[in-house]
């Protein structure tokens, strides 16, 4: 992210976490109907497809609520690289405990003293060398603790928001019973509220809306869409006549199609284009900005194949050049880039799904990063 400088960024287009509603595009009606909803009691979920924007709504959303609400704790966990119910409890108590830490000593003896069993690690963050707080537990406290955690959010007398994102991960992990376990706990707060935000669609609809399960019922959806171009071309065009320069439109609907409205894509390019460029009003600078970035990502990638079977990268090159495949088991598709059986097809794009290397959509199968399918047509 570029630095700092009075306050304001050197390079406004973010791509990474969240800055503050002035480099946040649009998302008003989603934040309106995010904050209604926790505000009213409504527990919310809140799925897309990942690089959309979902993080940067509910920070928008918790940056809001702050404002209206001085004294709200608002906590926000990713827990995409959690295994088991012991890490979640670490990922969860680790956010709550470095909230604390930001309302002072006392705050913290008293949290420290509430849970006698957590072994603080303290540390200091290398970007902003803000200090920073985690917490270890035993695999066999877990259960325990997950309770302490919302004793204490009940006890706390204040208004708690927690935001749960890649949710979904929950029904990977290896003990049985957690989703009953967290809605037991939950139900039972009714100054805590929620945002379980995921983007596996499947994954997610079935812990939410099959009626055997125990959150059945428990919540309201939102889905999130790509950003509106007009509105994202807005946004573009206010930064760059800023510093005196122009987007064309036309280069922007460019951008806006190549990468089919995904934020991250998009701001990535946007971040690169204000970084070199004046005025954008050609494809050349746009081809130009795609391939610094390809590029800059090739050892990354690199290391990403290297971890592939012949037949998932096989199938990874296939769709890249095809851009959309609607059938990847087909007899056509399999002959036309001579791929192995459909049986090993199926075998290699369900790890390849399950690794979020290929996405589903309603048209067909993509790579979704797009920059690594553009390497990957490169090879």
């Amino acid at each position: 992210m570029a630095k700092k400088t009075n306050n304001q960024l050197r390079n406004p287009f973010v791509y990474q976490g969240y800055v503050s509603p002035d480099y946040f595009c649009d998302r008003i009606v989603e934040t309106e109907e995010l904050i209604g909803n926790l505000q009213n009691g409504r527990n919310t979920v809140l799925i897309s497809p990942r690089r959309i924007g979902k993080t940067g709504l509910i920070k928008n959303a918790f940056h809001k609520l702050k404002e209206i609400e001085k004294d709200a704790i608002c906590i926000y966990v990713d827990i995409f690289s959690t295994k088991n119910q012991q890490e979640f409890v670490q990922v969860l108590g680790s956010a709550i405990t470095q909230d604390v830490l930001s309302r002072g000593q006392r705050a913290m003896k008293n949290l420290l003293e509430f849970f006698g069993s957590w072994r603080p690690v303290f540390g200091q963050d290398p970007y902003t060398g803000t200090p920073t707080i985690s917490i270890s537990i035993e695999p066999s406290q877990s259960t325990v603790s997950l309770k302490s955690i919302f004793d204490y959010l009940s006890l706390s007398k204040r208004e708690v928001y927690i935001a749960i994102d890649e949710f979904q991960q929950i029904t990977k992990y290896p003990e049985t019973g957690i989703e009953a376990l967290l809605r037991s706990h939950i139900q039972f707060i009714p100054n805590a509220h929620f945002v379980f935000s995921g983007s596996k669609r499947r994954l997610m609809t079935q812990i939410f809306n099959s009626p055997e399960r125990p959150f059945y019922q428990s919540t309201v959806s939102i889905g999130l869409e790509p950003l509106h171009e007009e509105i994202y071309y807005d946004f573009t065009r206010r930064f760059f006549e800023a510093k005196t320069g122009s987007f064309s439109q036309e280069m922007f609907h460019h951008v806006y199609h190549r990468f089919d409205g995904v934020t991250r894509s998009i701001q990535l390019m946007l971040n690169r284009l204000y970084e070199t460029e004046k005025n954008v009003c050609s494809e050349a600078q746009i081809n130009e900005a795609i391939l610094h970035i390809v590029n800059q990502s090739s050892m990354q990638y690199e290391e990403l194949i290297n971890l592939l079977t012949a037949n998932q990268l096989s199938l990874m090159k296939a769709i890249a050049q095809e851009g959309c495949v609607v059938s990847p088991q087909g007899d056509e598709f399999i002959k036309r880039y001579n791929l192995p059986s459909a049986s090993s097809i199926k075998t290699a794009l369900d790890v390849l799904l399950d690794k979020d290397l290929v996405y589903r959509t309603q048209t067909g199968y993509i790579i979704y990063d797009h920059f690594l399918a553009i390497w990957l047509r490169r090879l």
